[in-house]
């Protein structure tokens, strides 16, 4: 499948090329605007996008946030909208994509796709600008979210090289979640706490969270654990392609899809420091999701628990929080509340 967004710009590609070579990342010449695509749109929607529609949507609650709040609202948006947008565009490449349903673990491993060339371009795209606002705001989303931030875009962008870009649309489906926890996190904010509407949304928040997450995610990461460790164990084992095709009655000359594929198949060999660095954070990856699952069922019935007496006149609010590529964190408000003697 070719890349069906727009043509890469030839000087944009020239600039970048020099930094691919001494990186590896042969395919982020060819979608370095989809980067940069994704990156400006995200900056704008946190930056003049969330703040414009909120303030006319919701003028009260909106105005009256903390400049901290305010500004996880609108990182909240971004997310909201991000997960939107990837979620139908991995969707779409994985049901359109016919290449993918016949490719073997050597494909799998060392091919390379447009359309998975796509995904990996807007998704990394989303990553870099989440590592800009975690550095930039490390006092409000914590080192954890910076240490996350890092992990995820280093592991997307090994896709460029190509490495196992064939599961860029697979992994990036966690996000199908995302939408439902931040209706959740922002019924909190709309006083709608224990509504029926956060109860219905957060039965399917879990929903879909335990089925992208934990039972596709697991099946998925034991599938690369697999093509990874057939790659390792078979180095520089892969076909002789060639682009002609001769039959017996006629000669035709054809481009065989597999040539296609693997042309950035380079030597075969998958370097121990490749595959651990992607195999290890997938697995922290995995281990955070099953962690905050069960942080996220605790958030969600205790918004549907009988409230109980204030201790030492403060209260505790969690709400959970997305994170990049398929992990979530857990966001703690603590608000001071007056505590008034009465005068005996």
């Amino acid at each position: 499948m070719l890349d069906p967004f727009l043509a890469p710009i030839p000087a944009l590609s020239a600039l970048t090329a020099p930094f691919a070579r001494f990186f590896h990342l042969t395919t982020l010449p060819l979608h370095i605007h989809e980067l940069l695509i994704a990156f400006t749109f995200y900056y704008l929607v946190n930056s003049y996008g969330s703040p414009y529609i909120s303030t006319r949507l919701f003028p009260r609650e909106y105005g009256s946030l903390s400049a901290k709040t305010r500004l996880n609202w609108d990182v909240h948006v971004v997310s909201f909208v991000q997960s939107c947008i990837i979620n139908f565009l991995a969707l779409w490449v994985m049901w359109r994509d016919e290449e993918r349903r016949t490719m073997d673990w050597r494909e799998r491993v060392y091919g390379y796709t447009g359309g998975d060339g796509m995904i990996q371009g807007f998704a990394a795209g989303y990553f870099l600008w989440d590592l800009c606002i975690s550095v930039m705001h490390v006092d409000v989303f914590g080192w954890g979210m910076l240490a996350h931030a890092v992990s995820a875009l280093m592991v997307f962008s090994l896709g460029f090289r190509p490495f196992v870009n064939f599961y860029a649309p697979t992994f990036i489906l966690y996000e199908l979640s995302s939408p439902f926890l931040n209706i959740h996190w922002f019924c909190d904010k709309l006083h709608l706490t224990g509504s029926r509407i956060q109860l219905y949304n957060g039965l399917v928040l879990l929903a879909t969270f335990f089925s992208c997450r934990l039972v596709w995610g697991t099946y998925q990461s034991l599938r690369v654990y697999q093509d990874v460790w057939a790659a390792i164990q078979s180095p520089g084992a892969l076909p002789i392609l060639t682009n002609a095709t001769t039959t017996t009655t006629t000669t035709t000359t054809e481009v065989d899809p597999r040539s296609e594929i693997l042309r950035f198949q380079g030597d075969g060999v998958v370097p121990i420091w490749l595959a651990c660095t992607y195999l290890g954070s997938n697995m922290v990856l995995n281990t955070l999701n099953f962690y905050w699952f069960g942080k996220m069922i605790e958030a969600v019935k205790k918004r549907f628990r009988p409230v109980k007496k204030e201790s030492m006149g403060v209260k505790v609010e969690e709400s959970a929080k997305v994170g990049v590529n398929g992990s979530a964190h857990l966001v703690v408000d603590v608000q001071k509340t007056e505590v008034r003697r009465r005068k005996g």
